[in-house]
């Protein structure tokens, strides 16, 4: 099959756990364009850089500096419409020039498919079958919000069910789930008008085959200013440790130089295998409690020596370290 997958560009996790799925795609045979825009466009390209890529509509987005996000996201909603709406008109005009069996669309709502008649030709001889990966099923809202979360429930649906199929990576037992009630929810989302499938937690990590020896690795992601918020309070709270600290910015278009501060080791970002090992040797990781880097530590049996810090603001995030803490504790 020949496909076309393209993930949200917002922080690198949606893009890093797009790897394992490109590569499982490309050993079954498949033929595999790579779509997206920005650092998550980047990432995979440093993966896979012999494929194909499209450039789609850029989103540029930023958090407030606050502990509130609220009204960052409402202003943020008329761009993120418009956006969707470029998309879509890309998509549409890729297709005109060349057909794809499968369009994968990691959370960008506006890469589905519409047949369209002109009156010279149908815009797309075959119909190709649209995904949707996305863990978020359940959308929460901050306190003060949540009577709004099934109107946030509905809305989503609509967006999804213009797909043919949605994946959730994560397991179907809600038991085993990594994300709780976020991709098992509890309220009515339009789950019976689609096919939706538990793909399983997605990772690019394999085990580690070495270890390096820091005390403490942070791994930074995530919209800004909060990842330089994050990286300069960690700065402050290490520099006058005695442990080794290894900090990795997540920065992937700057020069990747190391800086060195005392105790503390700041890189702009690592290869697999460099940071595997810096995490499986760690004492203690410290990370934003994105769902992506709960999949990756998950993967490597690192959760239980993890601290998990929410991007201030972000209920999903916060709800997300309150449930893994617990699932660690047992």
């Amino acid at each position: 099959m020949k496909i076309l997958l393209a993930p949200l560009n917002w922080g690198l996790g949606h893009a890093s756990r797009c790897v394992p799925l490109v590569q499982r795609l490309l050993d079954e045979g498949n033929e595999v364009v790579l779509g997206g825009d920005g650092e998550s466009l980047t990432l995979l390209r440093k993966h896979f850089p012999k494929l194909r890529y499209v450039y789609l509509a850029p989103l540029q987005l930023r958090y407030s500096k606050g502990k509130r996000q609220v009204w960052a996201m409402i202003k943020a909603l008329p761009k993120l419409w418009t956006w969707a709406l470029k998309d879509h008109a890309i998509l549409k005009a890729v297709l005109r020039e060349e057909p794809f069996d499968q369009i994968i669309s990691d959370n960008r709502f506006g890469l589905y498919f519409v047949s369209e008649r002109s009156k010279q030709s149908v815009l797309c001889q075959a119909k190709p079958i649209c995904i949707y990966i996305t863990h978020q099923l359940h959308i929460m809202l901050p306190k003060g919000w949540r009577w709004l979360e099934p109107l946030a429930a509905r809305l989503h649906a609509r967006v999804y069910t213009r797909f043919n199929k949605v994946w959730v990576p994560d397991y179907k037992d809600y038991k085993q789930s990594l994300a709780g009630e976020l991709s098992h929810p509890p309220i009515t989302t339009g789950k019976n008008q689609i096919s939706i499938e538990y793909i399983g937690p997605l990772s690019r990590f394999l085990p580690a085959t070495k270890e390096t020896n820091y005390d403490i690795v942070a791994v930074l992601s995530g919209l800004e200013p909060q990842r330089t918020l994050l990286e300069k309070e960690l700065l402050a709270r290490f520099q006058d440790s005695n442990q080794s600290v290894l900090i990795v910015q997540g920065l992937l278009n700057k020069p990747n130089t190391r800086i060195k501060r005392a105790n503390i080791t700041i890189v702009p970002y690592m290869n697999d295998d460099e940071l595997v090992a810096a995490m499986t040797g760690a004492k203690l990781i410290v990370a934003r409690a994105g769902y992506s880097t709960i999949m990756d530590l998950n993967a490597l049996d690192l959760l239980s020596k993890a601290e998990l810090i929410p991007t201030p603001g972000q209920p999903e995030q916060e709800y997300l370290a309150t449930w893994i803490a617990q699932k660690t504790l047992f």
